[in-house]
Parts: structure tokens; C-alpha cells; sequence
């Protein structure tokens, strides 16, 4: 696990740096007991960064870490903390995300391949009818998420709202493939889009972060044509060797999210 966040750090930092990081750690092993850390540890090193973010009523402000680079990772990872999750906005400007986020949550019998289907439906929204690019990547579990990057400035009180309302679109649009509401009774069957990631509050699997499996997967970035072909859940199942070697062959097929700047709601 060291090893691969050593190794994959190079693309993976830049989706990281300049934000507050949650991070799970799993000291005993994916089967034992874990648990959720935003407050950065008092005894790390001096040359780990951390930013002090408004944490919620309870904690109030807090120092989260920032993984600005390869040995913060390498840290992190150390400490057991096998799952990544940053916010949608950067420590220096918390109530501005960067990206409108989708994430795709399948109730049985939907699956991955009723994901891609989602993914490439708010695709066609957005590309075609909007022309506003966005990017898919694996949850790294059962899901996916689809980022529409903004990096313009735009608010969650902005983005909160716009977010749901499209979800609700396409619920009226594909009623028996997509629901817009967590109420567990209407999600057999269908995929939830969640909108509520779009929050100062909610944090996001991170790109390339490994998921805590017995076998351990990761959140991998696709190729649209991935999505469009995938038959199989398996079919977009990504271990560590394997992401290495995509991102050996493409490079980082995520970093349009960081480099794009596109208005909410362009036409």
C-alpha cells in the first residue's frame, strides 16, 4: 500500500494539494476496526501543511492536512490511512469548489454498467446541450462519480442547488434508471444521483486513492469510450498494478478537472 502511493503520488498530489484532507485509517487491516480523521495528527512531522478549516459545531476550526506533496503522502500512508478523501474546494477558498460533482450510487440489481449509463447521460446534459466538459472515474467501489470541472469561482450556494436540479431532470427524464432522492425504498433497481457531495461539508473519494478491500481497488479515472464499451462490472475493476500501468500508457486522465475553467450553467 506504501509502495503504490509512493509510486503514484506524481498524479495524484495535484488532485490533493491546497485541500483539506479526511483521510481513513485502517491500523488493523482492512477487516479491523477503522476510523475517520480530519484533524491532523499533533505528532507529524514539521514539514507536513496543514490548513485550519471550519470543522462543524462540534469540532469548530480545526487542522486538517494537506498532502502538497510525494512525502506527505508517503506519511499518510504509513499511518495506515489506506482511503483519501479531499474536499471539492481548495483550504484558501472553502465555500468555492472547483468541480460540480456527481456521485452515482447503485441499488441492486443496478450495478457499475447501470452507472455508466447515468455517467454517460449526464455526459450528453452537459457536453452536448451545455458544452461544458466533464470526466468519469470509478468509485473504486460499486459506484462511480462524474466531475463537471468549474475552477471559476462559483460557490456551493450556487453549485448545491444546480446540482439537484439536475439530478431531479434526469429522474423525470429516465424514472426507471435514476432517482434523485436517498429514500431507500425508490433505489432498488435504479441509481441514485447524489448531489449532496456538493457540499463544504461532504468530502469525495479521491482520484487514485485505494478503497479498503480485502483486494484492494482504486477510484480510477476512465476514458468515455470505457464507459460506453464496459459490459461487465469487472470490466472497469481497477487494481493498484493496473492503474500504474494506465497511467504509464495515458497519463493522468483526470487533470483536465484541475486545468479547465468553465462557468456554471455555459451555453
Amino acid at each position: 500500500m506504501i509502495d503504490y502511493y509512493a509510486r503514484v503520488a506524481a498524479v495524484m498530489v495535484p488532485h490533493l494539494r491546497g485541500r483539506a484532507l479526511t483521510v481513513i485509517r485502517y491500523p488493523d487491516g482492512v477487516t479491523g476496526k477503522h476510523f475517520f480523521e480530519k484533524r491532523c495528527p499533533s505528532h507529524r512531522p514539521d514539514w507536513v501543511k496543514t490548513a485550519r478549516v471550519w470543522a462543524g459545531r462540534r469540532a469548530g476550526e480545526i487542522d486538517f492536512c494537506l498532502a502538497e506533496d510525494r512525502p506527505t503522502l508517503i506519511w499518510l500512508a504509513q499511518l495506515a490511512a489506506l482511503e483519501m478523501h479531499p474536499s471539492l474546494s481548495l483550504a484558501t477558498a472553502v465555500d468555492e469548489p472547483t468541480v460540480l460533482a456527481f456521485d452515482l450510487d447503485p441499488g441492486e440489481p443496478a450495478d457499475l454498467i447501470s452507472c455508466c449509463r447515468v455517467a454517460l447521460t449526464i455526459r450528453e446534459l452537459f457536453e452536448q446541450q451545455l458544452g461544458m466538459r466533464c470526466f468519469a472515474k470509478t468509485s473504486g467501489s460499486k459506484g462511480m462519480q462524474v466531475y463537471v470541472p468549474l475552477n471559476s469561482g462559483a460557490d456551493y450556494a450556487a453549485t448545491r442547488p444546480y446540482a439537484q436540479a439536475t439530478a431531479q431532470a434526469l429522474e423525470v427524464a429516465h424514472p426507471d434508471l435514476i432517482v434523485s432522492r436517498m429514500t431507500r425504498a425508490l433505489r432498488p433497481g435504479k441509481v441514485l444521483i447524489d448531489w449532496s457531495q456538493n457540499s463544504a461539508a461532504k468530502t469525495t473519494i479521491a482520484a487514485y486513492s485505494l478503497r479498503a478491500r480485502p483486494h484492494p481497488t482504486v477510484s480510477t479515472p476512465l476514458r468515455w469510450e470505457e464507459v460506453e464499451s464496459a459490459e461487465d462490472p469487472a470490466d472497469l475493476s481497477f487494481g493498484a498494478a493496473d492503474v500504474l500501468a494506465r497511467i504509464a500508457e495515458h497519463g493522468d486522465l483526470f487533470e483536465p478537472v484541475l486545468s479547465l475553467r468553465q462557468n456554471l450553467g455555459a451555453d
